[in-house]
């Protein structure tokens, strides 16, 4: 389908989509721009290489039908410096009308420069968060005019802690109409997009890979904080019945020693390290030790270690965290043999800044992760702000605490799960 055929962009940028060698729109811009000309609010949802700066990009281009007034009518917030740079690229793309001014502005040493371009006139501005809401402050940005507020990779804004000045900026913005573009939407961004959004049109889309990979049956387990996740991992490990082999995946010493010791308290030799640091922790040189030692049913991983570790047998693989290197948890999940009748159960526990690396996780092995219910006894960590007085203070987990200090070790396992989770997990049993 050609550009023309049922997006109404002006003559001039469906000339520069065909010059720029867009052959034919995407799934995302056909579903997004003509509500973007439309002047809806809009949140759009999808993988990187789904097109979403250029859908905004030919939005922003097709409101200057006129000689600008140097003004800046347009406001795009964006995480990071570089990609302040790789936006205006795609403007200077696209952009034929060259009397519309573009200005960058991020975190560099000194405001002087950018505020000389500020001044010299700017009708989009692209900025970082925080150095927009900076520059705001010393009155050298003005939002009086601006009537277009785009938030582009929204969910990486929250990542780096960047809601506050979000907030400020859109505040600061009388009227308008507002566009956010994110790879996946969760509870942080929602809380930070909801007061300024009006009655969005939500548009998502999923661009899987061609050729999916096999892999062990997954499950994700969508938790707040780390603290959640830890009483998940005890609330799980406690049943001995259920689990009796298990491999928890996290990416440093640091953290495998906190999940150690919460685990230990209740499980004491059951729980161990691969190639533990210290002689006098319980661990086992390789892993075929660990699954012939009845004993032992935890065996807690770094990322850090390099071997390649044979988890065929294993019924319950957790990431804990996940790898850096998306391809080291794939080559972990991936079932290379699917003849086999040995079923495993991946299980990934990730908190709402860590989807946006799930998603593109899906995308690699081309199928979308189900999403399991959060057990009914399952105690939630509230986020509060650190105690100043005790810096070494950790979040005490309900595994050694509050959330069990009325159940005996018999009847710790009494957690509710939907009946499809329960009846995927009871599969494993034969496994004991």
């Amino acid at each position: 389908m050609a550009w023309s055929d049922k997006l109404k962009l002006n003559k001039q940028l469906l000339r520069s989509v065909n010059e720029a060698g867009f052959a034919n729109p995407k799934e995302l811009q056909l579903k997004t721009i003509n509500r973007i000309i439309g002047g809806q609010d809009i949140i759009a949802i999808g993988p990187e290489g789904s097109g979403k700066t250029t859908t905004y990009v030919l939005g922003v281009l097709n409101r200057f039908n006129y000689a600008p007034e140097g003004v800046p009518r347009v406001l795009i917030l964006v995480p990071e410096k570089e990609h302040v740079f790789a936006v205006i690229e795609q403007f200077d793309r696209l952009n034929k009308n060259k009397s519309i001014r573009i200005v960058g502005l991020y975190v560099t040493p000194g405001f002087e420069s950018q505020m000389d371009e500020l001044a010299d006139g700017a009708d989009i501005v692209v900025a970082t968060p925080d150095r927009a809401r900076a520059i705001y402050l010393k009155l050298a940005l003005n939002l009086n005019k601006v009537d277009l507020l785009v938030v582009d990779d929204a969910d990486q804004i929250v990542k780096r802690g960047l809601q506050l000045p979000v907030a400020e900026l859109a505040n600061s913005i009388d009227k308008g109409q507002h566009l956010v573009f994110t790879e996946v939407m969760h509870a942080k961004l929602e809380k930070m997009i909801d007061p300024f959004m009006r009655q969005p049109a939500i548009i998502e889309v999923d661009e899987l890979g061609d050729t999916a990979v096999e892999t062990y049956e997954q499950l994700l387990y969508n938790v707040p904080n780390f603290g959640t996740k830890l009483n998940l991992l005890n609330l799980f490990m406690y049943d001995e019945e259920l689990f009796t082999k298990t491999v928890v995946f996290v990416n440093n010493q640091t953290t495998a020693e906190k999940l150690f010791q919460s685990l230990k308290s209740r499980l004491r030799t059951g729980v161990a390290y691969l190639n533990p640091k210290f002689f006098d922790t319980k661990g086992f040189k390789d892993i075929e030790a660990f699954k012939a030692d009845n004993g032992a049913r935890i065996l807690i991983v770094t990322n850090e270690n390099e071997e390649e570790v044979n988890l065929s047998g294993i019924p319950f693989l957790i990431h804990f965290d996940l790898p850096a290197d998306n391809d080291l948890f794939i080559n972990r999940v991936a079932n290379h043999n699917p003849d086999n009748k040995e079923e495993t159960l991946a299980m990934t526990f990730a908190t709402d800044i860590e989807l946006s690396q799930v998603k593109k996780i899906e995308q690699m092995i081309g199928n979308k992760i189900p999403v399991a219910d959060l057990p009914d006894d399952l105690v939630i960590v509230t986020e509060s702000k650190p105690k100043k007085t005790d810096a070494k203070e950790d979040v005490k987990p309900a595994g050694v605490g509050e959330a069990f200090h009325e159940k005996k070790a018999s009847n710790a396992k009494t957690y509710n799960l939907s009946a499809s989770t329960k009846a995927k997990m009871n599969k494993k049993k034969k496994h004991g």
